[in-house]
């Protein structure tokens, strides 16, 4: 059957999916691979630049990732870039640097486009098949896009600029102090500010708030260690109380030194404080006490669509 890849170039991470459709008409994964090269670095400055080490290592991920899919015959190959290669003021250099080593153009999502692609992913879950009505928070490096459906529509998309490298480089700018509750209650009044201010819709349904992204994986991954179990055997469901003990193990820790997590990627832990401390503040502005985690995501949005075009 046809078969489509999609390399995310994101803030933190660059990732690909080969995917097809199966009998059901279903969107499935064949393949999937991610690299944790962060091209963001200095993401929150006031006219963010992707630096040249960065780009060639964003670079070098993309080809190692394009290479991975041969062996899947890919009928199209698309590369999408998102908040980090969107709001550097040479992020047109990246795509040609990118264009003229690979063949391959880079697509750069505006925020609607890139919240939207991450709602058509989300519907490809079958585990929701069923829900009509709920609200989806995707956490990624540089941005959080928010969307509430109804009937399985979506009713509105938004970007903020509440990723979890641009608040590390905004509220953990030195990697010598020691992280505390106070820069925990900072992130999260800063997140639930920005999401009031957007005139976000609260959540159409109490029940139903997921969350998706790099950081809600880095959860459940730790949690799999924990429980010397795979992430998928894992529950999808991460409370509020579950985020309060994590951030808890960061406490009087620097980000020079992190703390030993099993489950945690290295490369990820020195912004995964400030992305609990912003997914509180999203449970906050959502009122609920736990939400459910998808694997569906912008990749997946992205395939489907290509996929209903061949």
């Amino acid at each position: 059957m046809a078969n489509v890849a999609v390399v995310d170039i994101g803030s933190n991470s660059i990732k690909v999916l080969v995917a097809t459709r199966d009998h059901r008409n279903q969107v499935v994964a064949l393949y999937e691979k991610a690299m944790e090269v962060r091209i963001s670095s200095g993401i929150n400055a006031d006219k963010p630049m992707l630096q040249k080490e960065n780009m060639v290592a964003g670079l070098k991920a993309i080809q190692a990732l394009i290479a991975s899919t041969k062996a899947f015959s890919p009928h199209q190959t698309q590369l999408v870039a998102t908040s980090a290669v969107r709001d550097a003021i040479n992020g047109s250099e990246f795509c040609i640097l990118v264009k003229e080593n690979t063949g391959h153009t880079v697509r750069i999502l505006t925020g609607a486009e890139e919240a939207n692609g991450i709602g058509r992913g989300l519907l490809c879950d079958p585990a929701l098949a069923t829900l009509k009505d709920f609200t989806l928070f995707d956490l990624g490096g540089g941005s959080l896009e928010c969307l509430t459906f109804r009937n399985r529509q979506i009713e509105q998309a938004i970007s903020l600029p509440l990723g979890c490298v641009r608040l590390t480089e905004k509220f953990l700018p030195d990697a010598h102090t020691p992280i505390s509750e106070h820069t925990r209650n900072t992130i999260t009044a800063y997140t639930l500010r920005a999401l009031q201010d957007a005139g976000l819709g609260r959540q159409i349904s109490g029940s139903h708030t997921i969350a998706t992204g790099g950081s809600v994986i880095s959860i459940r991954s730790i949690n799999a260690a924990q429980l010397g179990a795979s992430i998928a055997g894992t529950s999808s469901q991460v409370s509020r109380k579950e985020l309060h003990e994590l951030f808890g193990t960061f406490i009087g820790h620097t980000l020079s030194v992190g703390i030993n997590n099993p489950g945690l990627s290295k490369t990820r832990s020195d912004v995964f404080p400030a992305a609990i401390a912003t997914l509180l503040g999203v449970t906050e502005y959502a009122a609920v006490d736990v939400f459910h985690h998808s694997f569906y995501n912008l990749r997946y949005g992205m395939a489907a669509a290509a996929l209903a075009d061949i």
